[in-house]
């Protein structure tokens, strides 16, 4: 075969440090659009982005010659370093979540994206990341799993 042929859809979930409610209602657009300039700059297409005062949750598709690591990386990085210039003081917490999804779940994870005001009157963060952990079968610590 002389071509390669890829599909890897990824959710990608992570919150601000210490899950401060750092990111304004006024704020949360500008940042989402800044998320997919970064996106488009690294060569990673955004397909949504959603989220609340305190996390944000993304679905990539990340070509074959990405690391998941480094894409999340420069997303965070580049992301606090706009949201401190904009917005004061801001930084994302260290770690994150991914979790594979397949071609044909990517509208059910676009349509669980765009809900996320929401989804939180229902369930807050904690118990949100949680459930994702178990329904991805991923094994975990409470005392570490979040932050």
């Amino acid at each position: 075969m002389s071509h390669t042929y890829t599909t890897n859809f990824v959710h990608c979930v992570f919150s601000t440090k210490q899950r401060a409610k750092l990111i304004p209602d006024n704020k949360r657009e500008q940042l989402f659009a800044h998320l997919f300039g970064i996106c488009k700059n690294i060569g990673i297409q955004l397909v949504v982005v959603g989220g609340t005062a305190d996390h944000i949750h993304m679905l990539i598709a990340l070509p074959a010659d990405k690391k998941l690591s480094e894409a999340i990386r420069d997303l965070k990085a580049n992301s606090s370093r706009w949201m401190s210039q904009t917005n004061g003081e801001f930084s994302w917490q260290k770690g994150y979540g991914t979790f594979s999804v397949s071609a044909s779940q990517v509208p059910t994870v676009k349509a669980y994206i765009r809900n996320q005001a929401e989804h939180h009157r229902k369930r807050n963060f904690d118990e949100e990341f949680l459930a994702l952990l178990k329904k991805s079968g991923i094994d975990y610590d409470p005392k570490y799993a979040l932050g």
